[in-house]
């Protein structure tokens, strides 16, 4: 069998394959447009907390107990082992202390009301917060019992004017924390000990948004020049709209099935950046290449050549990142199933579009050997002429 006989004909289903992109990207930017991207808590703002526990947690009790608390969409997963549980709920916790306090002070006494709620000053290190109220008297306050020490720590009340100051040891977050834990351990019958409690507010979720967002343009802004630099314009051309068909794909999918979008994710959507264009370079470098030693071929012939030529490390590459992939949406727990499935999505698409996308995207603008020969040098035209 000749080697032109094992030239595989990719450039004859370049229509059937741009349908399928169009027809893809359509109901990814409809699945957008219409349920949107369901944003995680790193980007909505909203607490976390790390749990431990001394045996196997039972996760199914785990998130009765935080719907019975009342927290907005709990989540409850495992990180590390079985016995290692995270907490994320998009309120503050100490929204659930604020609430109770509200409540219990307002039926003390008429018209009283928590007021605010700010850091300790520097000079009083014992204490984190101090809690401000009015419409209600001290000794009111130390008879009603409000700050138990399990939860509050150590406290101390004081009158400035017409308020009431209550300094408190524990931050409200580790109040609701502790409360949680002892509901939790009622619960489920373990010991738990809390390893890590902290709270993403709404502007700075916004914030990472807005630079999650600018930061994928700005890789693809810089795709694009260092593809012009390195090959031609055609080529940076292709490039980036295979990645954007990527991205546009990736983020469809995950508005489709309605799946967090969180850091990890972001950060895996970069990575199918970075492996497709990884791909594509590849399938450039020996489209490049061919158009150079190919005396005879159309473009399409010698698209075909290249993409023939390259089918096996493609393919081969992909399969074994696939595999790792897939071993660790597995295995890898619910904390990173976000990360691998957006990866798993990237490489399948990522794939196909560094074989028909970008070479595609060639064909229609009819590259030619021309646009691949280096300018002539000033002067090389003019041969020397001598008597």
């Amino acid at each position: 069998m000749s080697q032109e006989a094992k030239i595989i004909n990719f450039m004859g289903w370049r229509k059937t394959a741009a349908t399928i992109s169009i027809v893809l990207l359509v109901g990814s930017i409809l699945a957008l447009a219409v349920r949107g991207i369901e944003f995680g808590l790193d980007f909505t703002g909203g607490s976390q907390i790390e749990l431990g526990f001394d045996q196997p947690a039972d996760l199914g009790t785990i998130r009765d107990v935080l719907s019975d608390e009342g927290l907005e969409n709990p989540v409850a997963v495992f990180f590390g082992s079985d016995s290692e549980v995270l907490i994320r709920t998009q309120d503050a916790l100490s929204d659930g202390v604020v609430e109770q306090l509200e409540e219990d002070v307002a039926a003390l006494s008429s018209g009283a009301t928590l007021v605010d709620v700010r850091n300790a000053p520097s000079n009083e290190v014992q204490f984190s917060e101090v809690l401000v109220f009015a419409g209600v008297d001290e000794q009111t306050l130390r008879n009603a019992n409000l700050f138990d020490a399990d939860y509050f720590g150590k406290t101390r009340i004081t009158t400035e004017g017409d308020q009431v100051k209550v300094f408190v040891q524990n931050a409200l977050d580790n109040v609701y924390s502790r409360y949680l834990i002892r509901s939790l351990e009622e619960a489920t019958g373990a010991s738990i000990e809390l390893r890590r409690s902290e709270f993403v507010g709404p502007q700075v979720g916004a914030e990472l948004r807005d630079q999650g967002g600018l930061g994928m343009l700005f890789a693809l802004a810089v795709v694009m020049i260092y593809v012009a630099i390195r090959f031609q314009y055609k080529f940076s051309i292709g490039a980036v709209a295979a990645l954007i068909h990527d991205v546009i794909i990736v983020l469809g999918f995950f508005a489709l099935l309605g799946l967090d979008f969180d850091l990890t994710v972001l950060a895996a959507v970069l990575a199918v950046i970075g492996y497709s264009l990884n791909d594509t370079i590849v399938v450039f470098d020996r489209i490049r290449e061919n158009f150079r030693k190919m005396r005879r071929g159309t473009t399409n012939e010698v698209i075909n050549t290249s993409l023939t030529q390259t089918l096996e490390r493609t393919l081969l590459t992909s399969l074994t990142t696939l595999l790792v992939l897939v071993v660790l949406f597995i295995f890898g727990g619910e904390l990173i199933s976000g990360f691998a499935t957006a990866l798993i999505v990237g490489v399948v698409v990522g794939t196909y579009s560094s074989i028909y996308v970008s070479a595609n995207t060639l064909a229609v603008m009819h590259l030619t050997k021309e646009d691949l020969m280096p300018p002539p040098k000033e002067g090389e035209d003019q041969e020397e002429v001598l008597p």
